[in-house]
């Protein structure tokens, strides 16, 4: 990672860990559970949650970067990679295994810059694993 975006990467870092706790508390409760595009394309009330607070945190601290979210892509939102500064969100990589309390589950987070990714974060709360 470039030293250039040593900002962006360290909080990003803590806002992933915190929204690993919205995952972490809603692991082991009844999901609320809907599908996407295909029965086997899920989505559950945290996938939406998590990715809305990344949002609004990345968005507050950093008010110049955009955004595509796979929840938000899948609602309609338009997906649309510049060479502005962006923040590529995947709330819930593992969705099905979410919804059937497996663990394998991860929260990836990549900040890109003209197209290029400069750092990614993969997180997974309920081990408690960082990539």
């Amino acid at each position: 990672m470039a030293g250039t975006w040593t900002a962006e990467y360290e909080f990003a870092l803590d806002i992933v860990k915190q929204g690993g706790e919205i995952i972490k508390k809603a692991f082991h409760r009844e999901k609320q559970v809907t599908e996407k595009s295909f029965h086997t394309d899920l989505v559950t009330e945290t996938d939406q949650e998590v990715e809305k607070f990344l949002i609004k945190n990345l968005s507050d601290k950093f008010p110049q970067t955009r955004f595509i979210g796979e929840e938000s892509v899948a609602e309609g939102k338009k997906c649309e990679l510049t060479t502005d500064p962006t923040w590529v969100i995947d709330p819930i990589d593992g969705t099905t295994n979410f919804v059937h309390s497996n663990p394998n589950i991860c929260t990836i987070l990549a900040f890109m810059v003209d197209k290029e990714v400069e750092f990614s974060i993969v997180y997974n709360p309920v081990l408690d694993q960082l990539w």
